[in-house]
């Protein structure tokens, strides 16, 4: 079997890219004579919250992800951010590429909730690797499998993140509702005559805080 090995360098946004793409830069290092025809690619991008501290800011923010804080030994569990699948060219040695990672505001899912909670520090992320390796065999070509305990570990700047939101959703998020829901929220907007979404949102906010 091959010798591979993985190792994160960067990680930055993509700012050509029509939705959010953070441009994960790995070295992949393959000790082999033979020369690589190609890879492909398949990679698990995990977060391990465990990995980092809180303060009380963050964990009331993680309050409804993880629970109280007396229960994160239990709750504190990883979950995934992202799946990529990249053909990767011909190299003899080594070579640096870039795994494209979309990534998105939903605040429904489990990576939503955690990174918006993140005010400062790094997100602590596991890289799991597989695929296949294409190998130069003499005239033809030998083809072997990554093996499945090929990992990298990163830790991604949470301002790194943020600069990647701010480029597509400056200074703002997004909530999925039901259509029901925005059904009601329209004929409040239109009740009150509230210019946008945010504001109408807003208002219903200060309605409950009077009522408190």
């Amino acid at each position: 079997m091959t010798e591979l090995d993985f190792e994160v360098c960067d990680a930055r946004p993509d700012r050509t890219a029509l939705v959010p793409i953070l441009l994960v830069r790995i070295r992949l290092t393959v000790a082999a004579e033979r020369p690589v025809r190609s890879v492909l690619l398949r990679c698990q991008i995990r977060v391990e919250p465990d990995q980092r501290r809180y303060d009380p800011a963050d964990q009331a923010r993680l309050d409804d992800l993880f629970g109280a804080p007396e229960r994160w030994g239990a709750t504190l569990q990883s979950f995934p951010l992202a799946h990529v699948t990249l053909p990767v060219r011909g190299f003899a040695g080594s070579a640096e590429l870039d795994l494209p990672v979309e990534l998105g505001y939903d605040l429904e899912v489990a990576a939503g909730k955690y990174l918006h909670a993140l005010r400062d520090g790094e997100v602590p992320l596991l890289l799991l690797f597989s695929g296949t390796l294409f190998l130069q065999d003499g005239a033809g070509v030998a083809v072997e499998q990554i093996p499945w305990d090929r990992e990298a570990r990163y830790r991604l700047p949470v301002a790194v993140w943020t600069e990647l939101m701010d480029l597509h959703y400056p200074g703002s998020g997004w909530l999925r509702l039901d259509r029901d829901t925005i059904d009601r929220l329209q004929a409040h907007k239109t009740r009150h005559a509230l210019p946008t979404w945010d504001a109408t949102l807003r208002h219903l906010l200060a309605d409950d805080g009077a009522r408190a």
